[in-house]
């Protein structure tokens, strides 16, 4: 009797102390399910403006990608070509009347000079939501027709005219995407003209799905696009 009544005054006397320490316990454990909770808001967060800044380049991004590179200045150490006014041509073989088939072929390939490729434009694409089978803008695109209308009254790219071009993935007939494509680039030229660009610098083009982005996946969305290119 005296051991159980023992047990029984010891169980008494532990009971408060446990009860503190389940408490302490189960507080300790709603903080850290509140940080946790914090944290995972945050990164939420965070990722989703950082997807949103992807989707929406800035008008600075936008201005570096269409500005054209300026000419670059010619090397000290680059070779010098001779003038084609001092280029002299050796005499034919008195033996013969008219000079060798590869001798005429050399003096003109000397005298031809060689064309230089032309640079590449600079050019960014925009993925542009529309309406299903429309030409109306998406609420969701607004914000980046705005940073393009902003780059192009900037003074880095205000005296510059640009193509607007239009493109479509393969889905449906070429004719009808074709029809649609030039819809949208009209369209997306009348929203930067209402934006304050001037109209006369942008040139709408309807391209279809003839410049495919991603040719091996004719239908991706990456080839519904909006293009822009600058033609100076």
């Amino acid at each position: 009797m005296q051991k159980a009544s023992a047990i029984k005054h010891n169980r008494a006397h532990m009971k408060p102390t446990v009860l503190r320490a389940r408490a302490a316990f189960l507080r300790f454990a709603q903080g850290a399910a509140l940080v946790a909770c914090a944290v995972f808001a945050g990164a939420s967060a965070s990722s989703g403006a950082w997807a949103q800044t992807l989707a929406t380049p800035s008008a600075e991004q936008m201005i570096e990608q269409l500005r054209a590179a300026p000419p670059a200045a010619p090397s000290a150490n680059a070779p010098r070509t001779r003038s084609l006014r001092n280029l002299a041509v050796e005499a034919a073989p008195a033996a013969s009347a008219e000079p060798a088939a590869g001798q005429k072929l050399a003096v003109q390939n000397a005298a031809t000079p060689t064309p230089a490729a032309p640079a590449a434009r600079p050019t960014l694409s925009l993925l542009i939501q529309f309406d299903f089978n429309s030409a109306r803008v998406k609420a969701e695109s607004q914000q980046a027709l705005a940073n393009l209308a902003q780059a192009l009254r900037s003074p880095a790219l205000s005296a510059s005219a640009f193509a607007v071009e239009g493109h479509t993935d393969a889905k449906g007939k070429p004719d009808y995407n074709l029809h649609l494509s030039q819809q949208r680039a009209d369209a997306v030229v009348a929203v930067l003209a209402s934006l304050g660009v001037q109209p006369e610098r942008l040139h709408a083009a309807g391209k279809g799905a003839t410049e495919l982005a991603n040719s091996a996946e004719p239908n991706a969305a990456e080839n519904r696009r909006v293009r822009i290119v600058n033609l100076d």
